[in-house]
């Protein structure tokens, strides 16, 4: 282990991001030296306002299907190291910053951003004005968007071909492809993969032995493990494309306490009936104000979504569901609870890799929840 900062050996090539509405930005992709720059890349652009936390939002399942902007201007400092992966590899696209640095100095770090996402077929696109950027997103939209060396009118046609992420079911990508278990505290807890991120399979842990099942198992299977509580895991893509999902958690209710992050918030409002939509530029960032309704209190959350709960559909369903958490910046709905269920979700990351950690409370809501199963 050394303390002293290390250093890449990369390269340079000018290249450009240009978004199915034309706009350019022009920049560098960044490689290992002799490593060579990947082929051209296309996806869904999005920006994220966390100022540091960038190994793990780079392996987010969530991102899949998504190029990532960063906001902070400087990336790279610290490097890569292995605890704090919540994947196996990078889930985004491509990577866009203002600068990414060549050193990095870190005692836990094993190798630098640039090596590690190379490695992976990631692209990196530095020199990038990203708060023009991130300006013309929040005016725009989170558009599609194409990175290469290739002439603009090539990247444009790249662009304009891209889907984005709606209608997508993009669950299929990233989730567990057999059962698995981690041992843990002494209630007995099914996870329902989406594109779960593993801090969440941690605090979990904390209180659960976890099995972690994949997103197409029955609910009959589930419910023969014989579980305390059921989690739905966060996960990428439009909650809207994952039927089968929704039917799963649909002949959960009521037979188990249920807890849901993010898609799994999404896909347990569809599950009684209410629907989601598609929001311009979603939100992503650790800094966000949640307020909690039942006592005015504010926790500043971490979050990573393009889809939300449509409120107003909640007016008509066949059981009461009471929204616990708003959204201080533009009202969206961030949790709610079916008492009469034993269910409850939570837009944003309570988990917090990275980001604040407010919000952690509610695993222990959940495991209070089981508790009143069990007695």
């Amino acid at each position: 282990m050394s303390l002293r900062p290390a250093e890449e050996s990369v390269e340079f090539h000018e290249a450009a991001l240009v978004l199915s509405d034309g706009a350019v930005f022009e920049g560098e992709l960044v490689a290992p030296e002799s490593g060579g720059f990947p082929e051209p890349v296309t996806g869904e652009v999005v920006f994220n306002t966390a100022l540091s936390g960038y190994q793990e939002i780079i392996t987010d399942p969530s991102y899949t299907g998504q190029i990532v902007t960063f906001t902070y201007p400087h990336l790279g400092n610290y490097g890569i190291n292995p605890a704090d992966f919540e994947s196996e590899r990078p889930s985004c696209r491509a990577v866009i910053a203002r600068e990414v640095g060549s050193y990095f100095s870190n005692w836990r770090a094993t190798e630098g951003l640039v090596s590690y996402l190379s490695r992976n077929g990631i692209a990196i696109l530095s020199g990038i004005d990203t708060r023009a950027l991130t300006k013309h997103i929040r005016a725009h939209g989170a558009l599609p968007g194409a990175i290469g060396v290739l002439e603009m009118p090539e990247l444009l046609q790249l662009a304009k071909s891209e889907r984005g992420t709606l209608g997508k079911d993009l669950v299929k990508e990233v989730t567990t492809d057999h059962v698995y278990q981690i041992p843990g505290g002494p209630y007995r807890v099914v996870a329902i993969d989406y594109g779960v991120k593993r801090t969440i399979l941690h605090q979990l842990a904390a209180s659960a032995s976890v099995t972690v099942v994949p997103a197409s198992m029955p609910a009959e299977e589930i419910l023969a493990m014989n579980p305390d509580g059921v989690f739905l895991s966060n996960g990428p893509g439009d909650p809207a494309a994952v039927d089968y999902g929704v039917e799963t958690i649909r002949k959960l209710l009521g037979h188990v306490p249920v807890f849901g992050i993010c898609l799994g918030h999404q896909l347990l409002a569809q599950a009684v009936g209410a629907k989601t939509f598609k929001m311009e530029f979603g939100h992503h960032g650790g800094n966000h104000p949640v307020q909690r309704l039942d006592d005015g209190v504010v926790e500043i959350t971490s979050q990573n979504h393009n889809y939300a709960v449509d409120a107003n559909s909640f007016d008509d369903l066949d059981v009461d569901v009471h929204v616990s958490h708003r959204n201080l910046n533009d009202n969206v709905v961030e949790g709610f609870t079916i008492p009469e269920l034993r269910a409850f979700s939570v837009q944003y990351h309570p988990e917090a890799a990275p980001g604040p950690h407010d919000s952690r409370y509610l695993f222990s809501e959940f495991v209070a929840l089981m508790g009143k199963k069990a007695s």
